[in-house]
């Protein structure tokens, strides 16, 4: 029944699966070009040079081809489903989907289902892939190459009576099914067309070569391929007759860096995370963040126009914000929600805006916005006008009920919400000013400082504190800094539940690789955790974390700094319209803490210039090192933490530095020390919810330093109350609740120690463990310097905040007195 063909066939439909998850990469052109480079087809090549094996991947290969066009010529698509329905394989997708995940299942063998999440497997022609739900949040990336063929006859479901499909079928009972030959790992460009433009690091002679040798082909036209490859600099010359061409023929256009990439990981990469000319499209705005290169990205943040700044903030690009408009409210609801999505399984990281904004004389819009997070120049935009409010309002609703599943009041009256698989989660967004837009912007600060009644110090303490740039650049430096979402402005629901997760899901994991599950098991439990994570605390470049440090670097420390970040912004408010008015006096006042230079002649500013010097070791960065010098030194007396006469009354009192960003400074000084969000087996977060201070200033600056090109910071000093009993532990305890509920204060002893011997006390008895950095002997500690938990807020008291300014070294340390007191 079957005559022998040529190989050409099997080439194209081990890239057909791409019309499943790789993107339709195959063209006409490409089919009719699709031969040997000196006119030869290939299958005439592969049969005069192959071994025994090759001989029979041939082989099946033209019987596949034949059989396709037998079983497309007496199948319908209809039918199709129907017998692969029977044979519990995945019937959703297009009908070329149906069509040739029938035919491959016919000629080949039923897949087994997902060993991970029990969903139907697809053949892509490179392997065998799930792209199932996973859970309502993630979806499973299990791949592989071996065969996961079922070892059974197919079932015919009655209504078929195919004559041909019946004996096919019957056939394949007596005999194995065919082995399908996967494209190889050294061919991951099988199946593309690839157009080469302008001079690129290679000649378009050799880049020929490499990419034949990976499985691509080179076309000299644009029409019709799968890309067009292209040196960034030919934008710059205004562009080639290609690059014309493949923008007005909608062509991706990408950098040579996709080739490289591409061959070097044995996989095709995603060709619009190398796109060069998105900005320059007639519909483009610029390049989506998340494709530029990183410090292209910071700088175009840190400079860009915050477009959302809470629940009744009317978004910038709606253009309704200079007319007038503000939110629409009716029966307590406010018509203003923000969603979020990441499945980083189907590459989405997008947000949603949706607002109801009323403007003058009662003209009431519908605003929609929906695109990658960050400032995606592709993103979907309206503006409509409704005559009628009631319709208005029901095609919010019906909007927010399209996008994530839900029922959109009992969400805003009682925040009751389930996460449905590919939808959206709502941000909880706060009513109020996010600081990177209320607080002071960069023309506002010499004002705001002139006008002020505090003592220039200090006014200078809170201009630092009240301005929009230490928070951009913070959200910016852990890619949270989306335009469209004030991230700075979260509800304390929407906090709370970000903390729950963390809380429960650090349990989880812990529980889980404390397990014998395979690796991808274990990997499938972090990208889940991932994507929750970075669906509720949103980030424009999200990734998967894969260890406990990672997830204290981007969830817990994330978390704390958006928290903290949050208390600023409503302690700061909006202030764009008071420069005049003195607002830094009057954000002093609402901070509810007392703040004073303390003089450089006293013996307490030598003192701790002593506990800096002696304790401090130069911060890495790279191959640099980088000193301090000290700026200034404030006494505090913030009202939120416990007097210090109550302090006084307690035993075995420390002065221990604690690292801070500047971006927390306000929440500290206006709310006290909080413990950890967590408990997590990393530095900062191993003895669980605790309040976490150092012996070593070198300690807490890590925490203080930001970047080489932001290089003022704070140390804080606190008094904290260890108490009678000390449990000292040189590794993380596997469960902290006991710490926790004992409050007992804990020592982690580090690798460095400071020397005992030169410790002394101070006022009050204020145990001060000054001391030079020198060898602990419990060189497996994960910990460099010993750390202090305490569990109880009211046993630590802020004391002193320390302003200096990183420096590179090899220099020494500068100080107001360099020869300052002896231990």
């Amino acid at each position: 029944m079957f005559s022998s063909m040529n190989l050409v066939h099997e080439a194209r439909s081990q890239a057909h699966p791409s019309l499943e998850e790789e993107g339709r990469v195959g063209t006409r052109k490409q089919k009719a070009e699709n031969k040997g480079h000196d006119g030869e087809p290939k299958s005439k090549k592969a049969k005069s040079t192959g071994d025994g094996e090759t001989g029979k991947a041939i082989d099946a290969a033209a019987e596949f081809e034949e059989f396709c066009k037998a079983s497309k010529e007496h199948l319908d698509v209809a039918e199709m489903r129907i017998i692969l329905e029977a044979n519990d394989q995945d019937t959703s997708g297009s009908d070329d989907d149906i069509l040739f995940r029938c035919q491959d299942m016919l000629f080949y063998g039923a897949l087994e289902r997902c060993p991970v999440c029990n969903h139907h497997l697809h053949c892509t022609g490179r392997n065998y892939v799930c792209r199932g739900p996973y859970s309502e949040w993630t979806t499973c990336t299990y791949t592989t190459r071996e065969s996961p063929r079922k070892d059974q006859p197919l079932k015919v479901p009655d209504g078929i009576h195919d004559p041909i499909v019946l004996d096919w079928c019957k056939n394949r009972e007596s005999r194995p099914y065919p082995q399908r030959e996967l494209i190889p790992l050294d061919k991951p460009l099988a199946g593309m067309m690839i157009s080469l433009s302008g001079r690129l690091t290679r000649t378009h002679q050799e880049w020929k070569k490499e990419i034949e040798k990976h499985g691509g082909l080179v076309s000299n036209t644009v029409s019709g391929v799968t890309c067009l490859v292209v040196s960034p600099a030919e934008r710059e010359r205004g562009g080639s007759s290609k690059l014309v061409e493949a923008m007005e023929s909608g062509i991706p256009v990408v950098r040579e860096a996709w080739l490289v990439d591409s061959i070097r990981k044995r996989a095709p990469q995603p060709l619009d995370a190398y796109d060069v000319v998105s900005d320059l499209a007639p519909e483009g705005k610029g390049i989506p963040w998340d494709k530029q290169d990183p410090g292209e990205e910071a700088l175009e943040s840190l400079n860009a126009e915050l477009k959302l700044y809470g629940k009744r903030g009317v978004h910038k690009d709606s253009k309704l914000r200079e007319q007038g408009g503000r939110i629409f409210e009716k029966d307590g609801i406010i018509y203003s929600c923000a969603f979020s999505i990441c499945d980083q399984g189907r590459e989405l990281n997008e947000y949603c805006v949706m607002q109801l904004i009323m403007v003058p004389e009662n003209r009431l819009h519908l605003y929609y916005k929906k695109g990658r997070v960050g400032d995606d120049p592709r993103a979907e935009e309206r503006v409509e006008e409704w005559n009628n409010a009631n319709d208005a309002v029901k095609e919010f609703v019906r909007l927010f009920e399209d996008l994530t599943g839900n029922e959109f009041e009992p969400w805003e009256r009682e925040k009751k919400f389930e996460k449905k698989y590919l939808k959206f989660y709502p941000i909880d967004m706060a009513d109020g000013f996010d600081v990177r837009y209320g607080g002071l912007g960069l023309r506002q600060l010499g004002a705001a400082t002139a006008h002020c009644k505090l003592e220039p110090l200090v006014a200078n303490f809170m201009k630092v504190l009240c301005s929009q740039e230490i928070y951009r650049y913070a959200l910016m430096e852990m890619d949270m800094d989306s335009p469209d979402l004030p991230v700075g402005m979260l509800s304390d629901l929407h906090l709370k539940r970000c903390e729950e997760l963390l809380v429960k899901l650090g349990e989880d994991l812990k529980m889980a690789l404390g397990s014998h599950d395979s690796d991808v098991k274990s990997s499938m439990l972090w990208l889940d955790f991932s994507n929750k994570w970075f669906t509720l605390m949103h980030s424009t470049r999200p990734l998967i974390i894969r260890n406990f440090q990672e997830l204290a670097d981007y969830a817990a420390a994330g978390l704390e700094t958006v928290r903290d970040i949050t208390v600023a912004s409503h302690l700061v408010g909006e202030t764009t319209d008071s420069t005049l008015d003195d607002p830094l006096s009057d954000r002093y006042k609402k901070l509810g803490c007392a703040v004073a230079p303390v003089d450089e002649e006293s013996e307490e500013y030598k003192m701790i210039l002593k506990y800096l010097e002696k304790t401090y070791e130069p911060v890495k960065v790279d191959e640099v090192s980088y000193g301090v010098s000290v700026e200034n030194i404030f006494a505090v007396e913030p009202s939120a933490c416990p007097s210090y006469d109550e302090i006084k009354k307690l035993p075995n009192k420390v002065l221990l530095w604690c690292g801070t960003r500047s971006s927390n400074m306000l929440r500290h000084l206006h709310k006290g020390f909080l413990p950890a969000t967590c408990s997590i087996p990393a530095p900062g977060y191993m003895f669980g919810r605790a309040i976490v201070c150092s012996d070593a200033a070198a300690e807490a600056a890590r925490y203080g330093f930001t970047a080489v090109d932001r290089p003022e910071g704070f140390l804080v000093l606190a008094v904290a109350s260890l108490g009678d009993q000390v449990t000292e532990i040189s590794h993380p305890p596997e469960d902290t609740k006991p710490l926790e509920e004992k409050k007992m204060a804990v020592k982690g002893l580090g690798r460095k120690k400071t020397d005992e011997s030169e410790h002394f006390m101070w006022k009050d008895d204020v145990k001060v463990p000054c001391g030079k950095l020198v060898p602990s002997g419990h060189e497996d500690s994960m910990l460099e310097y010993n750390e202090y938990a305490v569990y109880d807020p009211k046993q630590v008291r802020i004391k002193y905040l320390v302003a200096v300014k990183y420096e590179e070294q090899d220099m020494v340390m500068d100080t107001a007195e360099p020869g300052g007191g002896e231990g």
